[in-house]
């Protein structure tokens, strides 16, 4: 009999995540059964989703109550069909506040659990951790400073790295820059800053306005400049066109439909929102300008729980201010524009990029093959190759 295995990611980010994990369980056991809910990626490999993956799109804090009936009863349903199948085990990728409470579920019904991508216990409350250790059999964790708290608790636990540190080689930001201009149309000598501001919709409704109005600042600063602004999905670009329309009529934008990765190549320098875009503008080596805001009463909420020091990824990862981050209030357009002048303005950024390359490196460890490696140990379905 075939082995099946229980997985569900919320969002496109643990999507990208579980497409690597299916291809390299398949390849212990080629005829492994993948069940639950997943986007596209996951599904090309062979994910039979129980629904589509937007039927649990949230953003920030409130939404998950305003919608918490029909989560609840995605919720159940999912446990229900998963316990009929009886995998052997569930692995919850990402998508915290669901994910760890179907893994109670299931573990509570003898099915050994996985979450895939830690939450920030070392950023939030740090008893979370005795929750999480009633409901998870196994922590996989993207970044090396996540283990410690886990194992320090006896929660078993792997440093997976990251897999967009395997997808993207070394030098791939600077060797694809000339590539990724002539797609766009774009004179190497020209000066150019691509926007990313955000995948959900509260991201771009709070700090578009702020990156648009930069930018109207940096063209007053660099006659020519360009911005190229890449739009997570279809959705976000209808969105973003509209808030051109306000406050970007005397620039000159060009707005794509993903490709965030190319966009990034051919910039000199990102304003991002917070997330995992600084996680791929770093292993880009491309220099970077951080910022994120939220609505006043979610921030009101999150400033009280949040303990870390930095929210850039690059920053927490080396412990140190790398990336110049602004957040809520300190996020105004004058900042931004500043911080961005800056490094356009700096002639030599090889240290900064020395150091990117470092962390690179140690989050590079072929994430899906360690992941499913760790899982079929958990299981004891890990056969050692002849």
């Amino acid at each position: 009999m075939s082995l099946i295995f229980g997985l569900v990611a919320g969002e496109t980010s643990g999507d990208n995540l579980g497409a690597p994990l299916i291809r390299a369980l398949k390849r212990q056991h080629p005829d492994a059964r993948f069940v639950g809910i997943g986007g596209p990626a996951m599904i090309r490999e062979g994910m039979e989703s129980f629904l589509d993956i937007e039927r649990l799109s949230i953003n920030g804090f409130i939404d998950p109550i305003k919608r918490f009936p029909e989560l609840l009863q995605i919720l159940l349903s999912t446990r229900s069909k998963l316990l009929a199948l009886d995998p052997v085990c569930f692995i919850g990728i990402d998508f915290n506040f669901f994910n760890l409470l179907l893994e109670g579920l299931l573990k509570n019904r003898g099915i050994k659990t996985v979450h895939y991508v830690s939450p920030t216990v070392w950023a939030w409350r740090k008893g979370r951790i005795r929750s999480i250790a009633k409901k998870v059999d196994l922590m996989l964790t993207l970044y090396p400073f996540e283990i410690g708290i886990y194992r320090e608790n006896g929660i078993r636990a792997e440093f997976v790295g990251h897999p967009r540190a395997d997808d993207i080689q070394f030098d791939e930001g600077v060797e694809g820059k000339t590539a990724a201009r002539m797609k766009y149309q774009i004179k190497k000598e020209t000066k150019l800053v691509a926007i990313l501001p955000g995948s959900r919709s509260s991201e771009v409704a709070y700090s578009g306005p702020d990156f648009l109005r930069a930018a109207n600042i940096l063209a007053r600063r660099y006659p020519g400049i360009r911005f190229i602004i890449a739009a997570a999905n279809e959705e976000r670009r209808e969105q973003i066109e509209k808030i051109l329309v306000e406050f970007a009529t005397n620039l000159e934008i060009t707005l794509t439909l993903g490709d965030s990765q190319t966009v990034m190549q051919a910039a000199d320098v990102v304003l991002v929102n917070s997330g995992t875009a600084t996680l791929e503008a770093m292993l880009l080596k491309k220099p970077m300008v951080m910022s994120y805001r939220l609505g006043a009463l979610t921030y009101a909420l999150v400033s009280r729980l949040v303990s870390t020091e930095f929210f850039a990824l690059p920053n927490i990862l080396s412990n140190s201010e790398m990336v110049p981050e602004f957040i809520q209030d300190d996020a105004t357009p004058e900042k931004l524009a500043d911080a961005v002048s800056k490094l356009i303005d700096c002639s030599d950024h090889r240290a900064l990029l020395d150091r990117f390359d470092e962390i690179h490196k140690t989050l590079r460890k072929n994430s899906g093959e360690v992941a499913a490696k760790a899982i079929l140990e958990l299981t004891g379905e890990f056969h050692v190759s002849a």
